[in-house]
């Protein structure tokens, strides 16, 4: 089991992007610090409240200067915005700038990025990403390379820097296809926040048997808002706030600016967002949040039984990633959440695989 930290960098008044920036760069040496293996940062634009990490790989960058075990990981980077030929070459340098620990993801990014992009909402979206996935594979595989297809034309290219390794490679999202995509290129999935297990069974079902069917190993990694403390009702206490900002920050776009139309978000495949479902999330009284298992709050123990319950039911988690400073959380409050997990949670996992390594 690895455990990992997830944000989003989301900005709420009262912080400045440039105060926001270099807290979460303490966070993370902190992070390298206490032992966690991954630090992985969205990729997102336009909308603040959900996320100001425009320049995810610059960010590591200036990170693996501050630390020297942690690796970092881009969740995701959002491919329709990118060439993926020169999307290539960042990933190869940001490889070399971090030392070798730089892992990805891909994916199409949120339904309410086009627009304001100036990107088109059409049926053309879907099979375009699917060309531009197999493009930044040719890529990153090979230093020189050419490409025929729909929507890309390459005749004879080549990567600089190149680097000749094999990246560890996430895809996360809603739609069905996101899960089958991951399973025929033996991929991992990571889990969108805020949704319960109940939510993405489905998906975690056809993942899973999509694995099965092409052999690959299910590699899933859970992400969950997360707050500890070692009294209950403090823990309850201090987290509603930034809960509740966390949840209004990821529901922004839909709720303080214009909506994309529902049709042309349907045609282009993300009917998720014209579901209504992120603005839902809005009216969920704090206390069911917590009760149904969208976000966990609790003891040390609290949280490690809701962990052990999720794994029971969701077969394939290989990684448990927490986000602690979202929805204008104080810095100091994530810096507690930070070390309360990683001092009282990881250790029972961690005695759990000597246990099982001692049985076989």
């Amino acid at each position: 089991m690895r455990f990992s930290l997830y944000s989003e960098l989301q900005l709420h008044p009262g912080k400045t992007a440039e105060q926001l920036y270099g807290e979460v760069l303490e966070q993370m040496e902190n992070a390298d610090r206490l032992g966690y293996d991954v630090y992985a940062i969205i990729e997102h634009y336009f909308f603040p409240k959900f996320s100001v990490s425009t320049n995810p790989t610059a960010f590591f960058a200036a990170a693996a200067q501050r630390t020297k075990r942690i690796r970092f990981r881009t969740m995701l980077h959002a491919l329709p915005y990118h060439n993926p030929t020169v999307l290539a070459s960042v990933i190869h340098a940001t490889h070399l700038i971090t030392g070798g620990r730089y892992e990805w993801g891909v994916g199409r990014g949120h339904g309410w990025i086009p627009l304001p992009a100036g990107e088109p909402l059409d049926e053309d979206a879907r099979p375009k990403y699917e060309e531009a996935v197999d493009l930044l594979l040719e890529a990153l595989e090979n230093e020189r390379f050419s490409h025929e297809g729909t929507y890309f034309h390459v005749p004879d290219s080549h990567v600089v820097p190149f680097v000749d390794t094999k990246y560890r490679v996430y895809l996360g999202g809603t739609s069905d296809r996101t899960y089958t995509l991951a399973a025929e290129r033996g991929w991992g999935v990571a889990v969108p926040p805020l949704l319960p297990y109940a939510a993405l069974e489905k998906q975690m079902d056809l993942y899973r048997a999509s694995c099965a069917e092409h052999g690959t190993e299910p590699d899933i990694v859970w992400i969950h808002a997360c707050h500890l403390d070692e009294d209950a009702d403090t823990a309850h206490r201090e987290a509603e706030q930034w809960v509740r900002g966390f949840i209004d920050g990821n529901a922004s776009p839909l709720t303080e600016w214009p909506k994309p139309p529902a049709d042309a978000l349907n045609a282009a495949g993300y009917g998720f967002y014209a579901a209504g479902i992120m603005e839902s999330l809005t009216e969920i009284p704090y206390e069911k949040l917590v009760e149904d298992d969208y976000v966990w709050v609790g003891t040390p123990a609290d949280v490690i039984a809701r962990i052990e319950e999720t794994r029971k039911v969701c077969e394939g988690i290989q990684e448990i990633g927490i986000t602690v400073n979202a929805g204008g959380a104080p810095h100091w409050m994530a810096i507690k959440n930070q070390e309360l997990f990683a001092s009282a949670v990881i250790p029972h996992f961690a005695a759990e695989r000597k246990a099982v390594a001692a049985a076989s």
